[in-house]
């Protein structure tokens, strides 16, 4: 179905809220096994209610009817009519992901997935009809809906008469009864009465306030369940009254106290377990949309903007008022109000910098669900643990780095974790333990993947690379050396190719989206102890702590996150290679040396390289020497993308301009290593050797 304008706006709180709700459900249903409490249950029936409730409210009506099965099923586990079985479980999880496509396709107005949704279907109803009669009197638990309403839950023969009253913040939470008595008026014949008694003065009317009551009555043989589902989308604090028109008592009374309370307070008419909580009670957490272009921002962070600029506003009134010249007395009146300008816009920068951070735990969300069905698969026990899950990154950076943490996660599992069986030959605990981890560290994000598992392979993984000549035969390499070799195109050393890995694609990937992203990825392992991948990441990629150099009369920026250290050079540490290339002795490794002046076209100071400085970057696990002149600031710059504004260009990530009005270009390390490693076999050697 198509949806006019205001109505898509609407629609997209929805989907936001629907997919936080799939979240809820999934990591309910993935620890109901090992906790089922009440609780738990509770919380992933809601959240499958509201998704129920708002599809309806929609006219999503294969959502809602999808939806309702599955609502079934759990209510009959959070009655104590149903054990929770392993089975269910899969099955509610195999429909998560298949509500999770639907709500896709109904958003972007595409296909759904027909024969899937119709054999999930098909075994939810058979699960649903295949309960046994006397589990309700084996398992202990409240008693199913039909009894507790002795029967008359569904009574409405001669259609309802429906008493609403609504909060309030009906119309600000975007909410529309005219819409919901539409939908009334299509079960059958629908007459209605407002009350506008609530109504105040016009001198304090609120525009966006619902003062109006209405007394409705809906004709015709209609099921209960029918009306409620149309109620499902109101928020919480309203009053809804059901009385059948063939009877002259009420059903069902139900008043929901204001959402900051927390209380649900039932007539005696209705226990307080048949009451369901309001489809649209909004998930109190920071999320971002699925869409590039939206975030959800806390009030509070908005609050801050908004003083931090009245402050701006005080201190550009302090000094417009030297526009008409400055009196010497006046010069220290004016170095405070700069001084109070410098420090408002970095509190002014700082605060709308937080509006796109985000806590790590959205990426980690996917981990659990990819670890459940892994390791089932693969016959091995996993003990899944996050730590520093409520560590901030910026919105852009969360969203590129999920899937290089997928990739890593399945790694682990496939090739570090052991089977029970190996793990309790080698001495180890049966359960292998996996734990993502992060945390900030001078200005960056550290993201963690540690397993105690096999660990990496190491005379493996060399003797696949002599194979493939990646290394010769008579090279010797350092244990980092042989460990970054995974991180080599194509390369694997799976012994068959299934579809979890040995296709030698994945950790070549990781290391050029983390590197995209101006990071690092190392990794650090010991054969039959575990292995520890380690993602170091800029925390937002607007603004780069910059190193500024300068080549001849041009000035270029080098993020500091890519820099290992700077030296002078010495004439006796400098060799040439392959007649061309130049190498630098540092310690125990020779570095390949990448003049900037030849590279960028820029005559330098002097051509002679022990005239300059030699700044030692490091990416892909490689390192060079760049060549420089002299070495200037060290700022945060805010960047500029060329490739939007002029063209992409090789070895440059981006621009900015400096404080004096002119454009420094900032180098794409990465693309520099790559670009030295590529054309001189001597070269590559060097590289290999470093």
């Amino acid at each position: 179905m198509t949806l006019d304008l205001d109505m898509a706006e609407i629609a997209k709180v929805f989907f936001e809220e629907a997919r936080e709700g799939l979240d809820i459900m999934e990591s309910g249903l993935l620890t109901l096994d090992a906790r089922a409490d009440g609780e738990n249950i509770n919380t992933i029936f809601r959240a499958a209610h509201s998704i129920k409730g708002g599809s309806a409210t929609f006219g999503f009506s294969p959502v809602a009817k999808f939806t309702h099965g599955m609502e079934t099923l759990l209510d009959e586990m959070r009655g104590g009519i149903r054990a929770i079985v392993p089975a269910a479980i899969a099955l509610l999880l195999q429909s998560c992901d298949c509500l999770r496509e639907m709500i896709r396709a109904t958003e972007f107005e595409q296909p759904f997935d027909e024969a899937r949704i119709e054999s999930l279907t098909g075994e939810i109803e058979r699960m649903i009809r295949d309960r046994p009669a006397a589990l309700a009197a084996a398992v202990p638990g409240p008693a199913p809906p039909a009894a507790r309403a002795g029967g008359s839950v569904a009574a409405g023969a001669g259609g309802w008469r429906i008493l609403f009253e609504p909060v309030a913040d009906l119309l600000r939470l975007r909410n529309e009864p005219v819409r919901m008595f539409g939908e009334l008026g299509s079960l059958g014949g629908l007459t209605s009465r407002a009350d506008v008694s609530r109504v105040p003065m016009l001198d304090t009317l609120d525009p966006e306030g619902c003062y109006i009551t209405w007394d409705l009555t809906v004709t015709g043989d209609i099921a209960k369940a029918k009306v409620t589902e149309i109620f499902d989308w109101v928020d919480a604090g309203c009053v809804l009254q059901l009385i059948p028109l063939a009877a002259d008592v009420m059903v069902a009374a139900v008043t929901v106290a204001e959402p900051d309370t927390g209380t649900i307070v039932a007539s005696a008419a209705v226990p307080p377990d048949s009451i369901r909580s309001s489809a649209t009670a909004p998930i109190q957490s920071q999320r971002a949309s699925s869409e590039p272009g939206s975030i959800r921002v806390a009030t509070e962070k908005i609050d801050g903007i908004i003083n931090l600029v009245g402050e701006l506003l005080i201190t550009q009134s302090m000094l417009c008022g030297f526009a008409d010249g400055i009196d010497p007395s006046d010069l220290e009146r004016l170095r405070q109000g700069l001084s109070q300008l410098a420090r408002n816009t970095r509190e002014l920068q700082e605060s709308v910098m937080q509006i796109r951070m985000l806590p790590i735990s959205f990426a980690f969300n996917r981990v659990p669900r990819l670890v459940h069905d892994l390791s089932q698969k693969l016959g091995k026990k996993v003990d899944l643990r996050f730590i520093g899950e409520s560590t901030e990154l910026d919105k852009t950076v969360l969203e590129k780095i999920s899937d290089p943490l997928v990739h890593l996660v399945r790694n682990a599992l496939d090739h570090g974790l052991e089977t029970p069986e190996r793990r309790i030959a080698s001495g180890k605990d049966e359960t292998g333990k996996l734990e993502l981890v992060a945390f900030h560290e001078g200005g960056n994000i550290i993201i963690e993947v540690r397993d105690d598992g096999a660990g990496l392979n190491k005379a493996k993984i060399l003797q696949k690379a002599r194979e493939r000549s990646l290394v010769s035969a008579d090279q010797e390499m350092s244990d980092e050396q042989i460990d970054n070799l995974i991180f080599v195109p194509g390369f694997s050393t799976a012994d068959q190719i299934s579809d979890v890995s040995g296709r030698g694609v994945g950790m070549d990937v990781v290391r050029r989206n983390i590197n995209d992203l101006g990071g690092q990825v190392q990794i650090f392992s010991k054969q039959g102890e575990g292995s520890r991948i380690r993602i170091r990441l800029p925390l937002t990629l607007a603004i780069l702590d910059g190193q500024l150099v300068r080549v001849g009369d041009e000035v270029y920026i080098i993020s500091l996150l890519s820099i290992v250290e700077t030296i002078q050079i010495k004439r006796e540490r400098l060799n040439t290679v392959a007649g061309r290339t130049e190498v630098f002795r540092l310690r125990d490794e020779y570095l390949p040396v990448l003049k900037l002046y030849d590279h960028f076209g820029v005559e330098p100071d002097s051509r002679s390289a022990e005239s300059g400085l030699l700044v030692i970057v490091e990416a892909d696990g490689k390192r060079v020497g760049v060549l420089v002149d002299d070495l200037l600031a060290q700022q945060q710059v805010v960047i500029k993308s060329l490739e939007s504004n002029f063209k992409a260009v090789p070895g440059l990530a981006g621009a900015t301009i400096l404080g004096d009005g002119t454009v420094a270009l900032i180098i794409d390390v990465p693309g520099l290593i790559r670009s030295v490693a590529g054309p001189h076999p001597g070269t590559a050697t060097a590289l290999a050797a470093a």
